[in-house]
């Protein structure tokens, strides 16, 4: 039986690739520039890099950005909506907010155009009575309407059916019938929930990615049974879980931000298991800085998140925090006379003007390469012979030295001081200004360019120190092999504790908890374990925003036992304290929404695996070059990072440099690798 497993990251720049033998533990990568339009094209070769017999391989995770890119370019399908006579305008009212905060500029266009959101009779009341039965014939001339007018997909999004989804069933199956492709969304089936907008958005959402990334999805799946792949095709999810490839392609929404959570996930595995419980994780790629909080080895998980104004997804995912501040970021000076860095990337292709590809306007990477510290001859991704230093300073000249008066040094010096002061607010967004103290907090630099900027980050923001992972430019990659599968489902309750019915709060669970545990047992991947993991959304009445409330659940022999309402009001009050410092007297307790999570625990690998064996810290060291830091240039020694042996501590200025990465150690700086293989960096003690 074969034991090699394989994760796929597609970022915006790279494809980066982890090949995992279990049986062996032995860990091989690529990384290969990510191949536009067509995604694909990148991914098949950055798997023929390290794998030449595709039959051979157990398991494919893929991390991907085809929804999330999607959503961002508004290159998803043309699709329609069927809907409640009176609600077809939903989608494009929202919640009534504005582009701009202050005054009344700014436009909006819904996904869905006006004369493609059809409305039929029907109607269900809040508390689940069917009012008016639904018009069926209405609903297939609606679908034929839309059909004729050229759609791909269709949501039906009918009042209240999250209370009782029969209308929405029923004109479904309708749908169905006369629908040519299986792009047919339903409100019910995506997200049972109460909150008409978010259920539509996301429903509507759904519908607008389903053709686009089912289609990506099985031209891979195609592609890599041609080869002679038979194993497990799976795909990440937005909350850091897989799921199986044709979950994903009747459920593209949840792919959304899928990457950066793989990366996350692996970033959690790697720092618990070197010791660091609480991490600030920094993703900085080609494109985007993508930071994200873990406290107590826990990720945190928002349940509701927009993609971009008017994009409102409602379903769990990693919090991550996400900045135009990449390796490809353009720098580029304003009518005012500030520099400023992105949002705008120049991505693969061109990339940085170094690569000598066509760009001329200069990037973050650009100015790390003037400065010396990234060597030109010797440019990840191995595409490249060589870097054009000499074109990079002339760029940095024009577009900014110039307009500022500044030399060429200082001119880079001053895009890093920008890039790395707005990277440095994204991780005070995510931990000082929601209770968290950085000083106990490791950071965990990932991505090609993340371990880059460490050392400013640390003297920024006062983390206490850095792990940078053994291959911190596939740690995405690597947490596609890491993550657990894992389903996550939804029902609204909305009944006061007092009155809460225990045996439909059980029909619910027991009903999660079937679904679950079938689509663990369709995979053809083996667990460890497996986990339920169940919270309500709690509030007094009255109020609008709710608490998450873990709740613990008794499972025998797939029966589940819920708690009494006695533990529910006992486990709200200690949730809301938590959050609030205090409870509110005589407050009525409500109970909104129940939230499941079935998981299947995928084996973990020994991460002692990827530690050098053996090694010479004289021998790893390759020589040395100047380079720049803060005023001064330094002569610095630049070392093999590979080679480092367990124990090896490097005083900076040093670089560490590797195949899909680079590490700069700032003077005042240490590096020690540790028994895992990775570099902890911190101050020199005085």
């Amino acid at each position: 039986m074969s034991s090699t497993m394989i994760g796929v990251d597609v970022g915006g720049t790279f494809t980066d690739v982890f090949v995992l033998d279990e049986a062996t533990g032995q860990a091989r990568v690529a990384k290969v520039p990510t191949t536009r339009p067509d995604q694909s094209g990148g991914f098949l070769d950055g798997i023929g890099q390290q794998v030449s017999d595709l039959s051979s391989v157990a398991v494919v995770v893929h991390g991907t950005t085809a929804g999330t890119n999607a959503l961002l370019e508004r290159k998803g399908a043309k699709i329609g909506v069927i809907t409640t006579e009176g609600l077809r305008d939903v989608l494009e009212m929202r919640r009534r907010d504005r582009p701009r905060t202050w005054g009344l500029r700014g436009d909006f266009l819904p996904i869905v155009p006006r004369d493609l959101r059809l409305e039929v009779p029907e109607r269900t009341l809040a508390d689940g009575t069917i009012r008016t039965a639904v018009d069926l014939d209405a609903v297939r001339n609606a679908a034929q309407a839309l059909l004729d007018k050229g759609c791909l997909a269709v949501a039906i999004l009918f009042a209240n059916s999250y209370a009782n989804p029969e209308n929405e069933a029923k004109a479904v199956a309708a749908v169905r019938e006369i629908w040519p492709n299986p792009h047919v969304s339903a409100s019910s089936e995506i997200l049972p929930e109460i909150r008409e907008y978010e259920r539509f958005s996301t429903t509507a959402l759904n519908a607008y990615l389903q053709p686009e990334v089912s289609g990506y999805l099985n031209r891979l799946e195609n592609a890599l049974k041609g080869d002679g792949f038979d194993g497990e095709f799976m795909i990440v999810q937005s909350n850091g879980g897989v799921m199986a490839v044709d979950t994903a392609c009747r459920l593209p929404v949840r792919t959304a931000l899928s990457g950066p959570a793989a990366g996350v996930i692996a970033a959690g595995y790697i720092a618990q298991t070197a010791g660091f419980p609480d991490v600030i994780t920094g993703d900085m790629g080609g494109t985007s800085f993508d930071v994200s909080l873990i406290a107590g080895g826990q990720s945190m998980l928002s349940p509701q998140t927009s993609i971009d104004f008017g994009m409102v997804v409602r379903t769990p995912m990693i919090e991550i925090t996400t900045i135009g501040a990449g390796g490809g970021s353009i720098a580029w000076v304003d009518k005012g006379g500030l520099l400023n860095i992105g949002p705008e990337s120049a991505g693969s292709n061109p990339g940085p003007v170094a690569y000598g590809l066509g760009n001329t306007r200069p990037t973050v990477t650009d100015a790390n390469v003037v400065l010396g510290r990234i060597d030109p001859d010797n440019p990840i991704g191995g595409k490249l012979e060589r870097l054009d230093v000499e074109a990079a300073s002339r760029a940095i000249d024009d577009h900014v030295g110039g307009p500022l008066g500044l030399s060429t040094t200082e001119a880079a010096e001053a895009i890093l001081t920008v890039a790395n002061s707005r990277m440095a607010g994204a991780i005070r967004l995510v931990s000082i200004e929601r209770g968290y103290d950085p000083k106990r907090f490791a950071f965990m630099p990932f991505g090609g360019g993340g371990a880059l900027h460490t050392g400013a980050l640390i003297d920024d923001v006062g983390l206490a120190r850095a792990i940078v992972p053994r291959y911190p430019g596939v740690t995405s990659a690597m947490g596609c092999v890491i993550a657990d599968m894992r389903q996550d489902f939804v029902q609204t309750i909305n009944a006061m504790v007092d009155q809460l019915d225990e045996g439909a709060l059980a029909a619910f669970l027991q009903d999660h908890v079937k679904r679950g545990h079938a689509l663990l047992d369709a995979a053809r991947t083996k667990f460890d374990a497996r986990d339920v993991v169940v919270e309500l959304d709690m509030a007094y009445l009255g109020q609008t925003h709710t608490v998450a409330v873990p709740l613990e659940v008794t499972i025998t022999d797939g029966t589940v036992t819920p708690p009494t309402r006695a533990q529910i009001a006992a486990a709200f009050d200690a949730a809301y304290d938590a959050t609030y410092g205090r409870l509110l007297k005589n407050g009525v307790r409500r109970v909104m929404n129940l939230r499941t999570a079935v998981i299947g625990r995928r084996p973990k690998f020994d991460l002692t695996t990827l530690a050098p064996q053996g090694g010479d810290v004289e021998a790893a060291r390759k020589g040395s070059r100047r380079v720049h830091f803060g005023k001064a240039w330094h002569d610095t020694a630049i070392y093999d990072r590979l080679a480092l042996p367990v124990g090896a501590e490097i005083a900076g200025p040093a670089i560490l440099e590797q195949p899909d990465t680079t590490v700069l150690v700032d003077p005042g700086l240490k590096a020690t690798v540790d028994q895992y293989g990775n570099t902890i960096i911190e101050r020199v003690e005085a």
